[in-house]
């Protein structure tokens, strides 16, 4: 297994950013695809963005194309989140998950704390 220690999230307004990212350690990180997922309060957690483990593909869920991008340095065991034009439905909590694919949660052994993004309006 990977450990995985998410960072990056904080309060924005609505319209602004953040970059969220993921930092991996194990000599194996290249090897899985690399997902995010969030959570919000009384809600299932589901699936936000996925990445090859070379980062030649990329998937995201359509609550989020188009404002949101995936990306991965091998090099430095670390996924990233860039988050752009921020709504109050996106507020939740924002998992990283290390596995072989799909945007089931219970794909995933591995799993980092989660990081917190509130956007107020």
């Amino acid at each position: 297994q990977v450990q995985l220690v998410e960072s990056g999230g904080g309060l924005v307004q609505a319209g602004g950013s953040l970059r969220l990212s993921c930092a991996a350690s194990g000599r194996t990180f290249s090897s899985y695809v690399m997902v995010w997922f969030r959570q919000a309060p009384g809600k299932e957690r589901e699936f936000v963005a996925a990445i090859s483990w070379n980062g030649g593909s990329t998937y995201y869920a359509d609550s989020v194309k188009g404002r949101v991008t995936i990306s991965r340095d091998n090099a430095k065991n670390t996924v990233y989140l860039e988050m752009n034009s921020l709504k109050p439905e996106d507020t939740a909590v924002y998992y990283c998950a290390a596995g072989t694919g799909g945007s089931n949660p219970s794909r995933y052994n591995s799993w980092g704390q989660g990081t917190q993004v509130t956007v107020s309006s």
